[in-house]
């Protein structure tokens, strides 16, 4: 057997994440019998639409992902992310997901997760 060509495609890094996703889904399905995952995202716009705050992931097999939440940095402090955790919050109960989980940096928002009251499993 040939050596793999492997090739940088960061390109069409986008079109090649969605593909392994979808692809990564299906296998976790079959291996579970899961197959109810579905994307969630909030959004908070200024008044001419553009984006100020907002929150995105996904639900699965009772639990809930959230991989981003950004807010302005003129507009932090003011409640914007809180609301949005809490619209992700309604969400993965209407969901009947058990919890919700998330990653942060140390120099991000933790202190931000703890007065929401979300714990610290681990750290690396």
């Amino acid at each position: 057997m040939a050596d793999p060509c492997i090739v940088d495609s960061l390109h069409e890094e986008a079109a090649v994440s969605a593909f392994l996703e979808l692809r990564l889904y299906e296998f976790n399905a079959v291996a579970t019998g899961f197959a109810d995952g579905r994307g969630l995202c909030f959004t908070v716009r200024d008044d001419d639409g553009a984006i100020v705050a907002g929150v995105a992931g996904y639900t699965w097999g009772g639990d809930c992902h959230i991989r981003e939440l950004w807010v302005a940095e003129s507009r932090r402090g003011t409640g914007l992310g809180a609301a949005l955790v809490a619209a992700v919050e309604r969400e993965a109960q209407r969901r009947k997901c058990r919890r919700i989980m998330l990653s942060t940096h140390s120099f991000q928002a933790p202190e931000f997760y703890a007065r929401l009251g979300y714990g610290e499993v681990a750290r690396i």
